[in-house]
């Protein structure tokens, strides 16, 4: 029997399938992140052995990722630069910050992505976002933070690769491949850190360019949504813009990954995330799994949020 094609249809049947909605009550907007409960934070906290913190943020500079159209990259500006005449000879510098929400290391909130006018736990798009921002299913559910126990899967090591292909779709067979090769398990409550390399590669070459780095970016595949239900992850970040590939593999949806994992299942995505530092520390280590602490940035109303997340091993 040839496999079922990946369109829009599965797309929505999948959604219908893993659908977690009222799991954790009908007004809930935090989604899987309700798994790190306190036995989990506290089992997180006993992974640290060296003390070494990372932070898993990309620059936030007006040279990154994103076309300043729609989205725009961080721009920082001096609005005072010590040129006062004060009392005491007292001077100071202050500055403002412009710049997407979405436009450099962040979390997508569960209001961030959705289909057919309805979000995550079956909330109305239209009675609940409007220009002021979002009333459900915001990053200020989530403004205690996402700390627990982080297990990078990292795959382009793992191909020997400082970074896959475009358009590469990384499938849960794939997943559990680097895991085994690693031997870590992934267990309920994890946030599951997926390395392709292409943060890496566009810092170290200082260009991001559109057409490779936002429109085909290599991912994780949609298949990887049954995964990533099942094995109860509270998160998933990934070093691309999109934490799925950009290239549909599903005909007649975008974003398909979104669709089913953000809507659906209540899962938030991190995306951007620079994971090599961390990629050199646990290789060199041989552990994949430390504490996480990725609080978002608590913006009333933001559908997404700049984080500075930071690994800690």
């Amino acid at each position: 029997m040839s496999p079922q094609p990946l369109d829009i249809n599965w797309v929505r049947a999948e959604g219908d399938r893993l659908r977690r909605w009222g799991r954790w009550g009908a007004d809930d907007g935090k989604g899987a992140l309700n798994l790190l409960s306190p036995d989990r934070v506290l089992a997180a906290v006993a992974t640290v052995r060296l003390g070494k913190v990372l932070s898993l943020a990309m620059p936030f500079g007006a040279g990154g990722p994103m076309p300043d159209e729609g989205r725009y990259n961080p721009k920082l500006t001096m609005v005072e630069v010590g040129n006062q005449e004060l009392p005491g000879g007292f001077q100071y510098a202050d500055d403002t910050l412009f710049m997407s929400m979405q436009g450099a290391t962040q979390w997508d909130a569960l209001s961030h992505a959705f289909y057919d006018g309805v979000m995550w736990n079956g909330k109305a798009v239209s009675e609940s976002i409007d220009e002021h921002g979002a009333s459900a299913n915001a990053v200020t559910s989530f403004r205690d933070g996402v700390v627990g126990r982080g297990v990078l899967v990292d795959v382009a090591r793992h191909l020997g690769v400082e970074c896959l292909e475009d358009n590469h779709a990384v499938g849960p067979e794939m997943l559990d491949e680097v895991l085994a090769a690693q031997s870590t398990t992934v267990e309920p409550g994890d946030i599951v850190l997926v390395r392709t390399g292409r943060v890496g590669r566009a810092v170290s070459e200082g260009a991001w360019p559109f057409e490779s780095f936002i429109m085909a970016s290599p991912g994780l595949s949609v298949r990887c949504a049954e995964w990533l239900v099942g094995h109860d992850v509270a998160a998933v970040a990934a070093d691309n813009v999109a934490v799925e590939v950009t290239t549909s593999e599903a005909e007649g949806a975008m974003m398909p990954l979104h669709m089913i994992c953000q809507r659906d299942a209540g899962i938030i995505f991190g995306e951007l995330f620079d994971l090599e530092p961390l990629s050199e520390l646990c290789a060199v280590e041989r552990r994949w799994t430390f504490l996480l602490v990725a609080p978002p940035l608590p913006v009333t109303g933001a559908v997404g949020a700049p984080v500075n997340p930071l690994a800690i091993l």
